[in-house]
């Protein structure tokens, strides 16, 4: 492996990648991996997800709290998540799993994949058609392929590094706005929202103001997935797990966007934090989050 984009992948740097002509260098890489191999797994681990959560829509049979405020988990979820790490663990057996809800296998390797089972829990457990299934492969902590399910659009998004990003297999990029006040925005509220002052109320009021509007889906990786197909212009978001953002996040990149920690600041999945955009408005969002001070909690409690 060429040493220079070894250290940049160890450290997680995809703009770095970027400027080194990524495609021309990764091509060469001595990687005993099969990437349209492992980009076929992932796309019907995805898929097995979608089929579930569409069989088990309006029949949840066991909703429970995982102790935070609206933090639930259902049967569907638990279910979704059995049947996919099956699936992974009979074609990729030396691949370790992170898995929402049963945390991570006993396996180590360089390779990870990041599975959940269902973002949206809470939309898709009051009937609320925002949910999927998110499949990502992270190597030495760069996302590097992932499949993302909509089952409710009957969409599979997926990407892989180097090979673009594509809906039902139609190539997909971002935006293209230049100014962020042509710019439709999303975003989402963690599940510690009501324990620190950091919890992006004030942006969310902020940007919607500066933009023609900001949505609040309540699915991050389908958020990235629209992001990725130009559906909307940019996504942040904080609070994050990296399951949450693996998939979406090499997605959005191949997809000709621009992911980034916020306000500044280099990718890190375990940051719980991301940006992602489309590059014309990316220096501009930035800027105006930047700018924001979080409510102090009295002004809402």
């Amino acid at each position: 492996m060429d040493k220079e984009v070894q250290e940049l992948l160890l450290h997680g740097n995809l703009k770095k990648i970027s400027e080194m002509n990524i495609a021309e260098k990764f091509n060469n890489l001595k990687i005993d991996i099969n990437l349209d191999n492992l980009t076929k797994v992932a796309k019907n681990a995805a898929t097995i997800g979608s089929e579930i959560i569409n069989s088990n829509y309006n029949k949840i049979q066991k909703i429970s709290s995982k102790g935070r405020e609206g933090d639930l988990v259902t049967n569907v979820d638990l279910e979704v998540e059995r049947k996919i790490k099956d699936y992974l663990i009979d074609q990729t057996p030396k691949i370790t799993i992170l898995a929402e809800e049963s945390g991570q296998s006993n396996k180590s390797s360089d390779l990870i994949w990041c599975i959940d089972p269902l973002d949206g829990t809470t939309n898709y457990s009051h009937g609320y058609p925002f949910f999927g299934t998110s499949i990502g492969l992270v190597y030495k902590g760069i996302p590097i392929l992932g499949a993302i399910s909509v089952p409710y659009l009957n969409e599979l998004y997926w990407g892989c590094i180097t090979k673009g990003s594509y809906c039902n297999n139609e190539i997909i990029k971002v935006s293209n706005p230049i100014n962020l006040s042509e710019s439709l925005l999303v975003t989402g509220f963690a599940y510690d929202r009501f324990e620190t002052e950091n919890n992006n109320y004030a942006e969310f009021c902020w940007l919607t103001h500066k933009t023609r509007g900001v949505r609040r889906g309540g699915a991050a990786a389908v958020d990235l997935a629209f992001v990725a197909a130009g559906k909307v212009d940019g996504f942040w978001e904080r609070g994050l797990q990296i399951w949450d953002i693996a998939a979406g996040a090499i997605i959005v990149y191949e997809a000709g966007g621009i992911i980034s920690n916020y306000p500044n600041g280099e990718l890190d999945l375990n940051s719980g934090k991301i940006l992602a955009c489309n590059p014309k408005i990316n220096i501009e969002l930035k800027e105006q989050l930047s700018q924001v001070t979080p409510f102090k909690t009295n002004f809402y409690t």
